[in-house]
């Protein structure tokens, strides 16, 4: 079923000149685009993840042509309902591979898009040594760094900054990677999407942003949907933090649903993001093992939502409006 999907095929490189046009840029693997260009989003999703931890992390340790091989099908697969382009959200030392992501948004036609940062959930398995040492000012130097010059030699930018937090209070770790994602911010403008869970991390790090300077409009409340009270959504959307239900699957509709039926009623479907968190190959896994598709959203959830009352509008508000707010880069600052 393809009605809900805005397909766009203006997928080529925007002149460097827009680099200068902050609030009109989105940053793809090829490059700066328009925010107009994404047309249907999906906006957490992962392509290869390597949970073998930052220790013995190897990037050489999986054939780049075998991935392709498994990965693109599903790519096609989605970009044949009318998506344009995948926000990949696989962080460094968890399987982040640049030309692996430029090879397949050539080969599929997707807009991909990548991140910065480190990701301190799972008790830090997969932060590097040099998180633990360093202060926050010299991680956001390092972030900031792959904005300026590209990561590790490719001269591929990133589009946001992607960090991990354990659920629970924050520790004295993860609110230096925070308050490095909020210097980072101030000086790129990219978006902080956050792995947090429930509620009181999410604010905890809203109220860190907040102190730096950061307006709760440049935070991505990752997985808001392990916080089953719903009025915590509200309270953090009316705030004007990004509501990030990423985890939709063939289990589970009914119960998103209900979340944005909430956020519905509550004319707050303008803070809200949908995605699966779906692939991905695994290089620890024969053939990388199962891959989840990307297609439940297209396929079964949007005509849930329009047979449950919702129109045409607010399904192009989930899929193209409100990802291109999102992650757009403009610096988003505390007044």
């Amino acid at each position: 079923m393809k009605i809900f999907w805005i397909p766009l095929w203006l997928i080529s490189i925007v002149c460097s000149s827009l680099m200068a046009q902050e609030n009109r840029m989105i940053m793809t693997v090829k490059g700066p685009i328009l925010p107009e260009q994404m047309g249907s989003t999906l906006i957490h999703e992962h392509l290869l993840v390597d949970f073998i931890g930052a220790d013995q992390y190897d990037p050489t340790s999986w054939d780049k042509d075998e991935v392709a091989d498994v990965v693109l099908p599903f790519l096609e697969q989605v970009k044949a309902l009318g998506a344009n382009t995948l926000i990949e959200c696989t962080p460094a030392y968890l399987g982040r591979d640049i030309p692996l992501l430029v090879a397949l948004s050539q080969r599929s036609g997707l807009n991909l898009i990548t991140n910065t940062g480190y990701y301190g959930a799972v008790d830090n398995k997969f932060m590097p040594e040099h998180a633990f040492t360093e202060t926050a000012e010299e991680l956001a130097s390092r972030w900031i760094a792959e904005w300026e010059q590209g990561i590790e030699g490719t001269g591929i930018k990133p589009g946001f900054i992607k960090i991990g937090v354990n659920s629970g209070n924050l520790s004295p770790l993860h609110q230096k990677l925070v308050k490095a994602a909020a210097l980072t911010h101030v000086t790129t403008g990219l978006t902080i999407a956050s792995h947090t869970g429930p509620s009181l991390a999410a604010f905890q790090q809203l109220e860190l942003l907040e102190n730096e300077g950061v307006a709760p409009n440049a935070f991505i409340w990752v997985h808001a949907q392990a916080e089953k009270d719903k009025s915590k959504h509200v309270a953090a959307a009316e705030k004007g933090a990004w509501i990030s239900l990423d985890g939709i699957g063939e289990q589970n509709l009914e119960e998103y649903l209900d979340f944005l039926l909430h956020l519905k009623s509550k004319k707050l479907l303008h803070r809200v993001l949908i995605s699966h968190d779906a692939g991905w190959y695994s290089p620890r896994e024969v053939k990388g093992g199962e891959f989840r598709p990307f297609s439940i959203i297209g396929e079964k959830f949007i005509p849930l939502l329009l047979s449950n009352g919702f129109t045409q509008d607010e399904c192009h508000r989930l899929l193209v409006e409100n990802p291109a707010n999102a992650f757009s880069i403009q610096k988003k600052l505390h007044k």
